[in-house]
């Protein structure tokens, strides 16, 4: 199995201290997919999107950006999904909502996600998850009940994602491994189901138009 890694911050200045917080918490991420399944950490410093927005699917097959072309076809191949949110605002990062809404929900649905939030504060960023769950239902890639919230995750994880001496890294391990043991049974119970029965052939994906999902006319 395949699993993206979306890391949901672009800021690299200070406060908090230090800066890109979230990259050692998406590194930690990945780490727990050493062997296989694996993980792709997907950084949205890495695309040259756009600064007036378009989305994907708004685009035709031939025109679309090498960036989201590229980035959408990881996303079909994926079997499931971490996203990791600082908190701004009681919400998810605007990094995060930005990306992920430049894709439709055919290309993450029947796929289950995790959420991963965190501060340099003692909330973890447990305030963002609220909304995520919500944000990532209706993309269709189902978050598991589980979650991972970091407080102080400069004071938990180094550079490198890895834990730091002065913590217990095997409890942090067991934190961690809880939520994506879910993910990877939920993944694996998906895509086994998948290759029974394609749901796409079941339920049509709305492509056209927003009106799709308009409840049927009286007239």
């Amino acid at each position: 199995m395949k699993f993206l890694v979306f890391l949901g911050t672009v800021r690299d200045s200070t406060p908090p201290n230090p800066p890109r917080l979230g990259l050692r918490v998406a590194k930690a991420c990945v780490s727990n997919y050493k062997e296989e399944p694996s993980a792709e950490l997907i950084d949205p410093l890495d695309f040259d999107i756009e600064p007036i927005f378009k989305p994907y699917f708004s685009y035709s097959r031939t025109k679309a950006p090498s960036c989201l072309q590229s980035l959408a076809e990881k996303i079909k191949a994926a079997d499931g999904y971490v996203m990791v949110s600082p908190e701004y605002n009681h919400f998810m990062s605007p990094a995060l909502s930005h990306l992920l809404n430049h894709f439709g929900s055919s290309i993450f649905s029947y796929k289950p996600s995790a959420i991963v939030t965190y501060s340099a504060g003692q909330w973890g960023g447990a305030r963002a998850a609220v909304g995520m769950r919500t944000f990532l239902s209706e993309l269709g890639c189902l978050p598991v009940s589980a979650m991972i919230h970091i407080p102080k995750a400069h004071e938990v994880l180094a550079d490198d994602g890895s834990f730091l001496e002065n913590v217990d890294s095997e409890e942090w391990a067991n934190y961690f491994g809880r939520t994506f043991m879910q993910l990877k049974w939920w993944a694996s119970a998906a895509r086994n189901h998948r290759h029974e029965i394609d749901p796409h052939t079941l339920i049509k994906s709305f492509k056209r138009d927003p009106s799709q999902r308009n409840t049927p006319s009286n007239l």
